[in-house]
């Protein structure tokens, strides 16, 4: 009764200026539902066995690369007419028994918008971007490796603008596993979930204005 009174609360004070917002607290369980009611674009926290896992703000390097490489997508699938791609803040439910994620940016192909509800992805996308900080390190290697593979996304990127490191797994679906892929000789690393579309690792770490970058694709 007491967790949902706070519920009713939390609801009933938000919006209203002035007046301080009424928070759950971290160790109480909510369902996932709620949890999505109770957070808002400025919540950063993401859903975990029922607990709400707050995490810290993007550092100036990681917003960098996101927003870059959120563009360079997002353009490119557009044009292609693929799917839809959406960066952080936005979730992703793998599954009914797996954790509600807010990856850096996900990509979704067109046959599989119908999952894009109102407030997050219901079930896994089909290409996942995190970048790295220091202190997602483990958790993106870890336990969201483990979450997206068992989730089934396809695709997945772990990116460490720290250590200039670029990890591309692929799932494979037969196994239920991911395989790791590399980049060719040529430093350049071709998607396998969206056709056609390439980057080179380098531009990673020192990305290069969007418009030279869709030149060299020949988009523009």
């Amino acid at each position: 009764m007491f967790y949902f009174i706070i519920i009713n609360v939390i609801k009933v004070y938000r919006g209203r200026e002035n007046m301080e917002k009424v928070e759950i607290e971290d160790e109480k369980y909510i369902s996932y539902e709620d949890f999505l009611d109770f957070c808002d674009e400025d919540t950063l926290a993401e859903w975990v066995n029922g607990k709400m896992e707050r995490y810290s703000p993007a550092s100036n390097i990681h917003q960098n690369l996101s927003d870059w490489l959120t563009a360079v997508l997002r353009i490119y699938v557009e044009t292609k007419r693929l799917g839809i791609v959406r960066s952080a803040p936005f979730q992703m439910k793998t599954g009914p028994d797996l954790p509600g994620r807010e990856p850096d940016i996900i990509f979704v192909r067109k046959e599989n918008l119908k999952m894009l509800k109102k407030t997050h992805l219901d079930g896994p996308a089909d290409l996942v971007v995190e970048i790295v900080s220091e202190e997602s390190r483990l958790r993106d290697r870890g336990e969201k490796f483990a979450e997206y593979e068992i989730g089934g996304v396809k695709e997945y990127w772990i990116l460490d603008p720290d250590l200039k490191r670029a990890d591309f797994f692929v799932l494979k679906l037969k196994e239920g596993r991911y395989e790791r892929r590399i980049e060719d000789e040529h430093g350049i690393y071709h998607s396998e979930l969206i056709p056609g579309f390439w980057v080179k690792v380098e531009w990673l770490w020192d990305p290069p204005p969007v418009l030279e970058v869709l030149k060299e694709m020949e988009l523009i």
